[in-house]
């Protein structure tokens, strides 16, 4: 069965609002083929069906974003009230109230591509915490291959020159050779010593 509207027009009006993907009323009102005017008038008939998770109205705030984001020349002339954003779960509700052909066709080919945006959020997730583990190899990678720059710097560096001590040096051999010269003269005059006494 064919599809009354492209999957692809349909992404191109899912948008990022309050950390939810949402369709605005115009967009769903031109995709229904219905006024917008029309489109909230039948929602507000059955509100019940429409909490606050499934449906909001842009602030002013929001609305001037939106259309700075998206370059259009006309969002419809003058318009008294901001438009509505429809979750998926709003849309969802929608087909059960409006009940022609065409809202059933469309409503099912906004649910494909919710569906086909979902899948692709999905894969980018994955990517992204593929790179991010990658980052993570490559840092620590990093930090290992510095530290062996770091050791061949060292080794690559001349030796620091030896300070020379102030005072009398004595090599070590020279040092024992002392040592033991003055313990036998010290024992010598401490015979002597012993001996005249």
């Amino acid at each position: 069965m064919e599809t009354i509207v492209p999957v692809e027009v349909i992404e191109r009006k899912i948008y990022m609002i309050r950390g939810h993907k949402v369709m605005l009323s115009t967009d769903l009102a031109e995709l229904y083929n219905v006024e917008p005017r029309a489109l909230i008038q039948a929602v507000k008939r059955n509100i019940e069906r429409f909490p606050d998770d499934f449906i909001f109205q842009l602030a002013d705030r929001e609305f001037e974003n939106l259309k700075s984001q998206i370059v259009i020349s006309s969002w419809g002339g003058l318009r008294r009230a901001n438009p509505y954003a429809f979750t998926e779960q709003g849309v969802a509700m929608l087909s059960s109230v409006l009940r022609s052909k065409r809202a059933i066709q469309v409503n099912i080919a906004i649910m494909r591509a919710f569906v086909k945006i979902r899948e692709m959020l999905s894969t980018h997730k994955e990517l992204a915490h593929k790179l991010a583990q990658l980052e993570r190899k490559i840092e620590r990678h990093d930090e290992e291959i510095k530290l062996i720059f770091d050791a061949i710097r060292k080794l690559m560096a001349p030796p620091e020159p030896k300070r020379r001590k102030i005072g009398f040096r004595v090599e070590k051999e020279e040092w024992k050779m002392a040592v033991f010269t003055c313990t036998a003269l010290l024992t010598l005059i401490l015979e002597r010593n012993r001996v005249e006494v």
